[in-house]
């Protein structure tokens, strides 16, 4: 089984981007843990600050492999793009967000992406990849 994780802007900042809200673990390391935890697992890991980067790497993937994670960090609430990117491909794609989104400020509360997703995890830390990736298996 093949999964390819994305992550968005700022998020090559965690570990030390506002902790009390992301957690003190880098993702790199987060990553590594996971994939001994699921050797089964092919994944895969990639990030940009970018957007068009991150719909260039949808397309990418979007036709082999049984899933994507994608954390689109702010694009999430502002991305038609990356909606009609998620839309146009075969593979399924679950939203995920370390933070609770609703429970903080309004803006981000609307999620573009939602409604072409699979699914929407959020809220549970860094424990949120995990959670979407179970729900591959």
């Amino acid at each position: 089984m093949k999964i390819t994780i994305i992550n968005g802007p700022n998020l090559n900042l965690l570990g030390s981007r506002e902790p009390d809200t992301y957690g003190s673990q880098s993702f790199e390391t987060y990553f590594e843990d996971l994939r001994k935890k699921y050797p089964e697992v092919h994944l895969d890991m990639y990030q940009s600050n970018v957007e068009g980067e991150l719909i260039n790497k949808l397309h990418e993937c979007g036709f082999e492999g049984e899933g994507i994670i994608l954390n689109a960090g702010a694009y999430t609430h502002t991305s038609i793009g990356l909606a009609d990117a998620i839309n146009a491909i075969k593979t399924p794609v679950v939203e995920v967000h370390i933070s609770n989104t609703m429970a903080r400020e309004e803006f981000r509360h609307k999620s573009y992406l939602s409604p072409v997703c699979k699914g929407v995890v959020l809220g549970f830390g860094l424990r949120s990849y995990e959670l979407a990736l179970q729900s591959f298996l």
